[in-house]
């Protein structure tokens, strides 16, 4: 793993509630490929037929960032995802900051 694609696991696995977090630090574990492989390749399948209940397009990231663990092929996309994401998130976050704080002083 290299420390950028870390820093970026890092930063979301620090977002997450604690069971949640506890489970991805447990996966992520370098002996636990074993299980990180099958895995990724099931959450990415079960991306591709999203459609169905349960079932859904969140798995495809899931699964990418589990493969990316382990194949350097998966880990640059992913991690440019990662980055376009948060900085949409980002941006978007801080509009709508800006937007509420002009709508509470045009109101005060």
């Amino acid at each position: 793993m290299t420390a950028r694609h870390g820093d970026h696991l890092h930063r979301l696995a620090a977002r997450l509630p604690g069971p949640v977090r506890s489970g991805l630090t447990w996966v992520l574990r370098p002996e636990a490929k074993w299980l990180r492989i099958p895995l990724g390749v099931l959450f990415i399948a079960g991306g591709f037929v999203g459609f169905l209940p349960i079932l859904g397009f969140w798995m495809l990231p899931l699964g990418a960032l589990l493969l990316a663990e382990d194949f350097p092929l998966v880990r640059r996309p992913t991690v440019r995802a990662i980055e376009a994401v948060e900085h949409w998130w980002t941006q978007r976050r801080d509009s709508t900051k800006g937007k509420q704080q002009t709508h509470d002083n045009v109101h005060s």
